[in-house]
């Protein structure tokens, strides 16, 4: 099966991301894998505060999870998986595609402002050309009615 690894944040264009990535997997009989990962940097604190941090980190992403998790099951009938990893963003990008030769297509929502399409996108595009699998970039004003169309 192939799976569509996406990459759930805080940003408002995860959100078209993880929209596409679902309604690709449930036309081409494909998975969903969601990706969370958490910053080394926000527990740079005592033992004990970045164990709670570092706890209380892991229920939000799952509760973030769970609302998308529930949309695409009743939605689409997808089970996705979550994964959910600490340290810099691309590293543990790339390393779940290594570690998982399921996942056949990164889906990376693009800002619309004038920051740019964000990090990942701007990162992982810079390497694009040596990447293990292709990159779907949506862009972040991109409507459901269009989007269904295109997927």
């Amino acid at each position: 099966m192939r799976k569509f690894l996406v990459v759930l944040d805080d940003s408002r264009e995860c959100l078209n991301a993880i929209r596409f990535a679902a309604l690709r997997a449930a036309h081409t009989g494909g998975g969903v894998t969601i990706l969370s990962i958490i910053p080394p940097e926000e527990f740079q604190h005592w033992i004990g505060v970045a164990d709670l941090m570092r706890e209380e980190a892991r229920e939000r992403i799952e509760a973030h999870f769970e609302v998308f998790a529930k949309w695409m099951r009743d939605k689409h009938a997808i089970q996705p998986e979550l994964v959910i990893r600490e340290g810099k963003p691309v590293d543990e990008i790339l390393g779940l595609i290594a570690e998982d030769p399921e996942i056949g297509i990164l889906v990376l929502g693009a800002g619309s402002d004038r920051a740019g399409p964000g990090p990942l996108v701007t990162q992982l595009s810079r390497n694009s050309g040596s990447l293990p699998v292709p990159i779907t970039i949506v862009p972040g004003t991109m409507d459901k009615a269009r989007m269904e169309k295109i997927a």
